[in-house]
């Protein structure tokens, strides 16, 4: 019998010992044993949860952008057939996968390779030739496709159907043109000129955005200006029914304006147009750098918002008519009727406004969340915009590279998040009088709102960090302060003017709309005052940018914990963004201009140019605040007829020659010489002349010892339609080098004084 006090044994095993927890033979059990096989039961888990039914289809759409995103990435065009024939043999075996484990991933990688067939095709149909070189005198005839009305000069898109230039047989289908404002002519009209025609504008800097790219995939091989008069005169042909419905729609948005300045003037009149046509280019400077350093400037491009607006707007409005009618209301679905409607009114703003990449997704977005309700399904999912994201890709594959693509989606994947997540607990039915009384002083209303621009704006931060080079710090407070009066006044007042216009009673729903726009700008011109308002964030690569593109999706997309993981992509991705090493010299495609960075870490330009829009890109992708009259950009740059010269922070010299006699003297002295003309082979310094620029185009060179780093707008080998592979000779790889001193034969020619001391 066991004693009082003494531990009770069983089977031979102390009953202070807990059961189960029997130390392994010959050793001590460690304290943290079976948690490893814990956590990946839980791992796995949450891991069969993401998969679980219904959770694929938001990750096609990824997939299938990352087909896209691949496609741009290449160096040369892909083989169409072989890419076709590859994705439709991968989407077979996908299909035949559909009962295996295989399925998930099968289905995945035929996203991906239908993605890069979509984008291979397109640019396949679309092909047409892009100006390599400058034309200064070429005559054109033909159509006015487009207009564009901007606040200093005009600028209209011409579908050339005869052209003549010297020395040169190329044939262009459409070109783009600058006229004095004022002077553009009407859409639709053929007309007879002559322009001076340039290539479109490739990167100012490796990294930067392709404007050539978007030009390409617009049709257009070229863009320049006209010199001298424009010549109406009778078109050959009628133009096709194209054109006739461009020049209808023109006309009708040419009607709205003028409605418009018959109340409105100046920015208020600009501001009202583009948010009913999509017209914004006549928005002065400072309003319009207001708008975007507030946070505001995604209400002067027609987005998501406009839309759900117009159709919100159209939806309510025609349900709440549809219900003073009792025998409509209790016996047919007038909710699919207002739904029906709202699309329909949609479609209009969309072929009002353009029909732009960005305004096409907006309305794909809207289309998509209204055929929902008129199905009877849940309207804002996540399969709601995979469904939208795979129908603007595969119409406009190039949209996955422009900047209001990325913003847009990312935004509208935290908003869905939002209301799938935070709306249940905000809308939850309060449980004391407290919360009643909040919730009917619209406090769930104003956190809706709060939480919505907060969402949005930090969702969308790294891509305005990537394409502008600055942030929004103030956002939320502008977007809380305009945001209510534009979606409650302006574009209410603005839908009603349309209706009333052909009645002649638009007048005084511009005037409320103008107040509700006044309101907007001194909202913005108060944010962008504040101290700290302009977030400059200086550039960094496409691979941080891809990072946090990552982390985002898989915070918005995941519902298990495991979303945390996105959070910690998306740490990692800033972090290795404000890591990156400015370049210490850049250089433009052409050689006109070069920027040095001196001892005091700024860039000082040297420049044969005055090409104000490339030194603005450089000082806002170095997060330099000065504007491009800034005397100090110019500060320890020395210049004379021949060319100039600027010091590195070590003291070493660049030179930039402008003339063929100054480049023995540049050689014997500087470092580097920059020059659009080809150096001499037996140039002491490293050089950048005429076949590398052509070769590569722009380029940033950082300081790697003695020499320098090349990054290039123009890859080696790389070739692409809207980016032909240069016209320079030579094989040049990614570094330059200090050359070796090579001994040269001492001149043996006597001077004239020992000659005579001799004789």
């Amino acid at each position: 019998m066991a004693e009082p006090g003494r531990p009770v044994r069983s089977q031979g095993v102390a009953g202070t010992w807990p059961v189960g927890r029997a130390a392994p033979a010959g050793g001590f059990a460690p304290a943290g044993f079976g948690v490893w096989p814990a956590s990946v039961a839980t791992l796995r888990e949450w891991a069969r949860a993401e998969a679980g039914p219904g959770r694929l289809l938001p990750w096609v759409p990824v997939a299938f952008g990352g087909g896209i995103a691949l496609y741009f990435a290449a160096d040369h065009e892909p083989v169409p057939w072989v890419v076709v024939a590859t994705a439709a043999v991968l989407a077979l075996g996908a299909v035949l996968l559909r009962r295996s484990r295989l399925f998930a991933p099968a289905i995945v990688i035929a996203a991906v390779a239908a993605g890069f067939a979509t984008a291979t095709w397109k640019t396949a149909r679309i092909a047409h030739i892009v100006l390599a070189k400058p034309l200064y005198s070429v005559s054109l005839s033909g159509f006015v496709e487009a207009r564009d009305i901007r606040e200093r000069t005009d600028r209209f898109v011409l579908r050339v159907s005869a052209m003549e230039a010297q020395r040169s047989d190329v044939k262009l289908e459409r070109v783009r043109l600058s006229v004095r404002k004022g002077t553009a002519p009407e859409v639709g009209s053929f007309v007879q000129l002559k322009a001076r025609l340039l290539p479109p504008i490739s990167p100012v800097r490796p990294g930067s955005y392709d404007f050539s790219r978007d030009m390409f995939f617009q049709g257009i091989g070229a863009s320049g200006f006209v010199m001298g008069a424009i010549t109406a005169s009778v078109p050959p042909d009628a133009g096709g029914l194209r054109l006739r419905y461009a020049a209808f729609m023109q006309g009708l948005r040419d009607a709205i304006d003028a409605r418009i300045r018959s109340t409105l003037e100046g920015d208020n009149r600009a501001i009202a147009t583009a948010l009913l046509t999509g017209r914004r280019d006549a928005i002065s400077t400072p309003v319009n750098d207001a708008m975007f350093i507030s946070g505001l400037g995604h209400v002067l491009s027609i987005s998501g918002y406009h839309m759900a607006v117009v159709a919100g707007v159209v939806f309510f409005a025609v349900r709440a008519l549809l219900a003073l009618i009792p025998g409509l209301a209790a016996g047919f679905a007038i909710k699919k009727w207002s739904a029906a409607a709202a699309l329909a009114a949609a479609a209009f703003y969309l072929l009002l406004s353009g029909a732009e990449v960005a305004t096409q997704r907006s309305f794909f977005m809207t289309a998509v969340v209204l055929i929902a309700v008129m199905v009877d399904r849940r309207a804002i999912t996540f399969r709601t915009l995979a469904v939208a994201a795979l129908i603007v890709l595969a119409v406009a594959p190039e949209a996955l590279v422009h900047p209001s693509f990325q913003m847009s989606f990312v935004a509208t994947l935290g908003l869905v998040a939002l209301v799938q997540i935070g709306m249940p607990n905000l809308l939850a039915s309060p449980d004391h009088s407290t919360t009643a009384r909040i919730a009917l002083w619209g406090g769930r209303e104003i956190a809706m709102l709060l939480l919505a621009s907060l969402i949005a704006g930090l969702a969308t931060t790294p891509y305005a960090a990537f394409h502008f080079h600055r942030v929004t710090p103030y956002g939320v407070l502008a977007n809380l302060g305009a945001m209510p009066v534009v979606s409650a006044l302006v574009m209410p007042a603005g839908l009603l003017g349309l209706l009333a216009a052909p009645f002649g009673l638009d007048g005084v729903f511009w005037w409320l709309m103008g107040i509700g726009i006044d309101w907007m700008v001194a909202v913005s011109r108060w944010v962008a005052a504040l101290p700290g308002a302009v977030g400059r964030i200086p550039a960094f690569g496409i691979a941080p940018l891809i990072a946090a593109s990552l982390g985002i999706i898989v915070m918005g997309l995941l519902r298990t914990p495991l979303r945390l993981s996105g959070a910690l992509v998306l740490l990692v991705a800033i972090l290795w963004g404000l890591s990156v090493r400015q370049p210490d010299i850049l250089i433009a495609g052409d050689g006109a201009s070069v920027a040095v960075r001196g001892g005091d870490g700024r860039l000082h330009v040297i420049r044969a140019s005055k090409d104000g829009f490339l030194l603005r890109e450089w000082l806002a992708a170095d997060a330099d605040p000065r504007d491009a009259a800034n005397a100090s950009l110019a500060s320890g740059v020395s210049c004379d007829e021949s060319g100039c010269v600027a010091p590195l922070a070590d003291g070493r010299l660049v030179a930039l020659s402008l003339r063929i006699d100054a480049l023995a003297d540049d050689c014997s002295r500087a470092a580097l010489v920059v020059t659009a003309r080809p150096a001499p082979p037996d140039c002491a310094a490293m050089v950048v002349d005429r076949s590398r620029l052509a070769s590569q185009g722009a380029l940033a060179l950082t300081q790697n010892g003695e020499g320098f780093s090349v990054q290039v707008v123009r890859a080696r080998g790389a070739s692409r339609p809207w980016l032909p592979a240069g016209a320079g000779e030579g094989d040049f790889d990614g570094s330059l080098a200090p050359k070796t001193a090579v001994p040269r034969n001492r001149d043996a020619t006597p001077s004239e004084a020992d000659l005579q001391a001799d004789d």
